[in-house]
């Protein structure tokens, strides 16, 4: 009886202090560390948010802010044929960005997904007059280009009967759920499908955690069972969930949405930045899906400065685009990938594989590093705010010695002094007009 009796205790204790929702225990593979390390040096990354929702132009979460009921939202799948879509032209405008890796949606709140499931006939193949998958295209196409694939799967579902109705959706007329384990049988079984048939996926990226962050009694999602089959398919497919919490148990990067790490000016992220690798998404306009009266597009120098600023803090940028209903990229998206190219071609040297553990965010900039080189990126507005004037001061505490200094691209050699406190640089006249004016460190 004593025996007994302490068995449950420690069982009860054990189960007291692991981590919610988590793998107790957890240690990255090699193969999973192997893809951590590749994941930091890509930087630019291109997001994709299409479904049928595109087809109302009112963005991805029309459903729910429209309170489109959830017997007749799907007819939508009828109408839904994009005749234009070309996944070498996405695929190749995308790379010419800079860009090393995609992040499309496969299936989003409203439930449809664009590929082709077994799980369900309210798929792209089976419910629309299109009927191919869009997904194995870009699959193909990312694999012929070099280009790494990554899955965007919400969690979440206003449509399924099973989903357990959360804080949003709730106007879609759709009756509470009485079993929710066919909802968690149909997601493993999709994640299973999306692991299997589409070769080497870089990473699943999961959104809809928060959609529960009201309950009273936290909700189980059953991470101890999803991210442990997700690693058993591919053993180095990296796990990242928008759930704007600290990382649970088993993920192996860390989301920011809207939101340079550390910042959290969006109001979402409370929590610690980490030592995973670290992601900001962000859209290029306002909207994630395509609306077609949203046409505030971030200007290039915006962007730039952007990709710098997540790069100055060791995060990749994951920039949105939202793809019209006929399966085109918007003209004004083309541009900036294509400007996005242009910059990139010229400075990437200064991101790719890069890190920024050196030096802290300035008042000024950022920086980044890689081997024997530091680059300075100087924010010409915030150097103004910071009243730098004429000597720029960089705390550099090493006791490695600088060997030259110049401004990138050009190799106008700048005077410099170099003092235990740091590296005093005389600065050269710096367009006002630029997004990222780059000085070049050079160590002996």
């Amino acid at each position: 009886m004593r025996k007994t009796f302490l068995t449950i205790f420690a069982l009860l204790l054990l189960g007291s202090i692991l981590p919610a929702n988590g793998q107790p225990g957890y240690v990255p593979s090699e193969e999973i560390k192997a893809s951590q390390q590749k994941f930091r040096e890509y930087k630019p990354g291109i997001f994709i948010h299409w479904g049928i929702y595109s087809m109302l132009g009112q963005g991805e979460w029309v459903m729910h802010n429209q309170d489109l009921n959830y017997q007749e939202y799907p007819k939508l799948a009828e109408g839904f044929y994009p005749i234009n879509f070309n996944a070498k032209e996405w695929v190749s405008s995308i790379k010419d960005a800079g860009a090393k890796y995609i992040c499309i949606t496969t299936r989003h709140h409203d439930g449809f997904s664009m590929f082709d499931t077994e799980c369900s006939d309210y798929n792209i193949v089976d419910s629309t007059p299109y009927g191919k998958d869009i997904i194995a295209e870009i699959a193909r196409e990312c694999k012929e280009q070099g280009i790494a694939l990554h899955f965007y799967y919400s969690t979440l579902d206003w449509g399924r009967l099973d989903y357990p109705r959360g804080r949003t959706g709730l106007g879609t007329g759709r009756p509470a759920q009485t079993d929710e384990n066919t909802y968690f049988d149909f997601m493993k079984g999709q994640l299973r499908e999306l692991l299997t048939k589409y070769g080497d996926i870089g990473c699943i990226w999961f959104d809809g955690h928060w959609d529960h962050d009201q309950d009273t009694v936290d909700y189980y999602w059953r991470y101890d069972q999803i991210y442990p089959l997700i690693h058993e398919l591919q053993p180095g497919c990296l796990i990242g969930n928008n759930h704007h919490l600290n990382p649970i148990e088993g993920e192996n990067i860390q989301i920011f949405e809207r939101d340079i790490p550390g910042e959290n000016t969006a109001g979402w992220h409370e929590g610690e930045v980490s030592a995973l690798p670290l992601e900001t998404c962000q859209t290029m306009n306002r909207s994630w899906g395509y609306r077609i009266k949203d046409q505030d597009y971030k200007s290039i120098n915006q962007i730039i400065k952007y990709l710098v600023s997540t790069a100055g803090r060791d995060a990749n940028l994951l920039l949105n685009v939202g793809p019209q209903p006929d399966g085109r990229i918007p003209a004004t998206a083309l541009e900036r990938l294509s400007a996005l190219g242009d910059w990139m071609e010229a400075n990437g040297e200064t991101i790719y594989g890069t890190r920024s553990t050196i030096i802290p965010p300035q008042s000024w900039g950022v920086v980044t590093h890689k081997d024997n080189k530091m680059w300075l990126h100087i924010f010409p507005e915030d150097l103004a705010k910071a009243k730098v004037g004429k000597t720029l001061y960089v705390p550099y505490h090493s006791d490695r010695k600088v060997k030259e200094v110049n401004t990138f691209g050009t190799k106008e050699k700048l005077s410099h002094k170099q003092y235990k406190e740091g590296i005093f640089i005389t600065l050269p006249e710096i367009p006002s007009d630029c997004a990222d004016f780059i000085i070049e460190i050079n160590f002996r």
